[in-house]
C-alpha cells in the first residue's frame, strides 16, 4: 500500500512559479513510477510528467515541457513538480500518482488508468 500527500498548490498571476510536493509513505521502496496529472473542470484527466524512482528518466507533456520540471528526493520519499512561466491554462486540480512495477507498454506512464494509486490534489490557479 502506498500513501500519497500533496501539498503546494495555491494562487499565483500568470507569469509566476509554484512548486508542488508530494509526500509517499507505505511501500515506497516497491515504487517504479510517479507521475503527475491535472484536471480542469469538464475535462479530462491529463498527463503532466512522471519520473521514475530507481533512475532518472523523466517524462513531460508537450504542454509544460521547458516550463515544468519533475524530480525526487529518494531519502524523503518525494517527488516534487515545478512550475515556472504559469499560464491561466495551467490552472487544475494536480494529482500525484504512484506505480508499483512495470507499465504494460512503454508509454503507460502517460495514461491515468496505469497507476496504482493518487492523492487527493491540490488545486493551482493561474490568474491573468
Amino acid at each position: 500500500q502506498v500513501q500519497l500527500v500533496e501539498s503546494g498548490g495555491g494562487l499565483v498571476q500568470a507569469g509566476g512559479s509554484l512548486t508542488l510536493s508530494c509526500a509517499a509513505s507505505g511501500r515506497t521502496f516497491s515504487t517504479y513510477f510517479m507521475g503527475w496529472f491535472r484536471q480542469a473542470p469538464g475535462r479530462e484527466r491529463e498527463f503532466v510528467a512522471a519520473i521514475r524512482w530507481s533512475l532518472r528518466s523523466t517524462y513531460y507533456a508537450d504542454s509544460v515541457k521547458g516550463r515544468f520540471t519533475i524530480s525526487r528526493d529518494n531519502a524523503k520519499s518525494t517527488v516534487y513538480l515545478q512550475m515556472n512561466s504559469l499560464k491561466p491554462g495551467d490552472t487544475a486540480m494536480y494529482y500525484c500518482a504512484a506505480k508499483v512495477g512495470p507499465f504494460a507498454t512503454g508509454s503507460g506512464y502517460g495514461v491515468p488508468s496505469s497507476y496504482d494509486y493518487w492523492g487527493q490534489g491540490t488545486q493551482v490557479t493561474v490568474s491573468s
